[in-house]
């Protein structure tokens, strides 16, 4: 452990909880010497007494001795709760900043307050970085996912020891500049809403074998790791099989079954539906996971609706139990492959619509390891942006659309099974109606459109020659040019 006084730290953290305490911990393994602030002294201590001989540390007790404590361009990375705590440590950090200084946020902040804030320290000649950081509490110590946004010139000072402290694959860090203001946050929250589609969607794939098939807990952890050997291999089908492997202590029940059916959620899955609405871009998936978090918490609801009649169709398990479970893992892939694609889509329109420049195939390497929606099919995604960066959406890249074409029997079977038996598939479900609506050559939005013009005079398009065109509904019904 080091002195205030003694020598100057590279970095600065203050926010001391878990996650600040491991990317501070992180940041002193790899060589970095590290100043230390937390409101309550407490923490710091307990840090150094716990820690203290993997690095060097610096304790301080104020924020004007931490700020005293970091080397020029000072550097402070900021683990605190989102919304107004942020906002009062950034001022407080401020007033005691000078020109070039770098304040970095870390948490799960919405972008639009990052943009308001990096334009606020900009006018005080103080780089402000949004910096997205996945991989929960394990990640923070042992190697994230880091999307950094903010100017670009605070990445020459600040980049090396973010990426130092990231998770590597193939030797390639799982850190790289994103863009402008709040693009580093815009890209986390949509990897958050990812992460949702991601989770409804293995939970359903979980369901159809539970109450489809009436297979064991045990054996669908089997499947789980199965999976993972495979075009599955994730962190999330990973820590699937071993959540499903739990057996309660206390009662001998899988822990599953003693978990209380309700999806809690902090924000960043409905933050991503409301701005790809915004957006204009249709998430489907994501939607459909947000909203069967908030479906689950009904719980009152949900008790009084259980009697709810369901209808008979007759319908019966699979007889091929084997089977059933392959079309299953071809459902649950094909859904993952519109989830990214619906998310890589919506980075691309606020990259456009904010004049980020955000590179999509940088994003698939730098998910790679690290963050929570690590996936063996990331190197696909790179390898997709890497042969053509104008791909019109990650669904229509040869391998992906080959891997869902393939897939699309097996889809179909699972889906109408599941309506059939009465077991939800929302995700999945929704995922399908968006391929067939993105490959159909006529949707019903024409009628849609023939209707919006008959209430409210909104015009419309014509197949056959150029303009936009009103019926005289109210009147004679012929058709004017608008």
């Amino acid at each position: 452990m080091v002195e205030t006084g003694q020598r100057l730290a590279q970095i600065g953290v203050t926010g001391l909880a878990v996650m600040g305490s491991n990317i501070a911990r992180n940041f002193a393994r790899h060589g970095h010497t590290v100043a230390l602030h937390n409101r309550s002294i407490a923490k710091t201590d307990a840090l150094i007494e716990a820690h203290g001989d993997e690095g060097d540390f610096i304790r301080t007790e104020t924020m004007e001795e931490f700020v005293g404590a970091l080397e020029r361009p000072r550097r402070v990375l900021i683990m605190v709760k989102a919304g107004d705590p942020t906002d009062a440590v950034i001022e407080e950090l401020a007033n005691l900043m000078e020109p070039g200084d770098i304040i970095i946020d870390g948490g799960n902040s919405l972008y639009t307050d990052t943009i308001r804030r990096e334009a606020a320290m900009a006018a005080r000649n103080l780089n402000f970085v949004g910096a997205g950081i996945s991989g929960g509490e394990e990640g923070a110590l042992n190697g994230p996912s880091i999307m950094p946004g903010g100017p670009a010139e605070s990445y020459e000072s600040l980049g090396p020891l973010l990426e130092s402290i990231s998770a590597h694959v193939d030797g390639v860090p799982c850190c790289t500049h994103i863009g402008p203001d709040g693009s580093g946050h815009f890209v986390k929250m949509v990897h958050n809403g990812i992460e949702y589609a991601d989770m409804q969607l293995i939970g359903e794939a979980y369901d159809l074998m539970r109450n489809v098939l009436g297979m064991e807990v045990a054996e669908i952890a089997d499947v789980f790791r199965e999976w993972n050997t495979g075009t599955l291999d994730s962190y999330l089908i990973e820590i699937t099989a071993e959540v499903l492997s739990q057996v309660d202590a206390e009662t001998g029940k899988p822990l599953v079954d003693v978990i209380v059916d309700a999806a809690g959620q902090k924000g960043t899955g409905r933050w991503t539906v409301k701005s790809a609405l915004d957006l204009g871009i249709p998430t489907t998936g994501i939607a459909e996971a947000v909203f069967a978090r908030a479906l689950s918490s009904s719980t009152s609801q949900r008790e009084s609706a259980r009697g709810l009649v369901a209808g008979t169709t007759g319908a019966q398990a699979p007889a091929d139990k084997a089977a059933f479970v392959e079309d299953i893992r071809k459902a649950l892939y094909a859904s993952k492959v519109v989830a990214y694609s619906q998310g890589f889509d919506q980075i691309a329109a606020g990259s456009a619509e904010y004049g980020w420049s955000v590179d999509p195939g940088k994003l698939a390497t730098i998910w790679r390891g690290g963050c929570i929606i690590r996936a063996k099919f990331l190197d696909r995604i790179r390898e997709a942006y890497a042969e053509n960066p104008e791909l019109p959406a990650l669904l229509l890249a040869p391998y992906f659309r080959d891997a869902v074409e393939d897939s699309v029997e097996s889809w179909r079977r699972v889906i109408v099974t599941a309506t059939a038996m009465g077991v939800p598939v929302p995700a999945f479900a929704s995922s399908l109606s968006y391929y067939d609506a993105l490959r159909a050559e006529r949707l019903p939005a024409a009628l849609t459109q023939g209707l919006r013009d008959y209430f409210g005079a909104h015009t419309y398009l014509r197949v056959d020659k150029p303009g936009s065109f009103h019926t005289l509904w109210s009147g004679d019904r012929s058709e004017v040019e608008a």
